[in-house]
């Protein structure tokens, strides 16, 4: 209830702060290309239980029939503006309001596409047993994705190969130690990372060591 209630209030203020920024987003993605606003993809939630998740539109229309799931940074699909929204990660601000309807939280394993959720083998079912969430170990792990994936003949499949594993350490390990504290610490990495400070020096000070543990 604790985090529920920190979720609410952290999403609303967000809102409220970021409109602005908000509709000039929207204006520059309606300007730059064709299509909608909003990419509105659908991933699983809590109990693997399928929801939209908001994020502003990076790419081209119709991408996900020019393309897999996995997105390298030379990816031909992403527009100009939505290689500026990425690299800043403003195409997830959106997701405030997946806050607050609850489908997400603030802190989580990042949301995965369902039908990839739906074929989790058991050592995976623990990461939808909570939230989804905005950011957590392994968004900030692997906040340059794009970068990795770069060049990549076949980005699905190194995604799987090179970034998977460690992401779902990493998550596993926030489904078993999470509380309201480390997700403030996780939180603050995050706007840190954003601000260039590096996000392991962060939560290295904070105490959370087993963000750079390896398996």
């Amino acid at each position: 209830m604790l985090k529920r209630g920190f979720d609410l209030a952290l999403s609303a203020l967000g809102l409220l702060i970021f409109a602005p920024l908000l509709v000039l987003t929207a204006a520059a993605i309606k300007i730059n290309s064709r299509g909608p606003v909003f990419y509105r993809g659908v991933r699983a939630r809590r109990n693997g239980l399928p929801f939209r998740i908001y994020k502003f539109r990076t790419m081209v229309l119709d991408a996900d029939k020019l393309g897999g799931s996995s997105t390298p940074e030379d990816d031909p699909r992403i527009t100009r503006i939505g290689a500026l929204l990425r690299k800043y990660k403003l195409d997830e601000l959106p997701q405030l309001l997946n806050v607050l309807l609850g489908d997400m939280s603030f802190v989580g394993p990042r949301p995965q596409v369902l039908d990839v959720a739906q074929q989790y083998p058991p050592e995976k079912q623990p990461l939808l047993s909570v939230r989804p969430g905005i950011t957590d170990y392994a968004s900030l792990k692997f906040r340059d994705e794009g970068a990795i994936l770069r060049g990549s003949d076949d980005p699905d499949r190194d995604y799987f190969e090179k970034i998977d594993p460690e992401k779902t350490r990493l998550g596993l390990v926030y489904v078993r130690s999470h509380s309201l504290v480390t997700d403030i610490r996780i939180i603050a990495a995050t706007v840190g990372a954003i601000l260039g400070v590096d996000p392991e020096w962060c939560l290295r000070r904070s105490g959370e060591h087993e963000y750079t543990h390896q398996s």
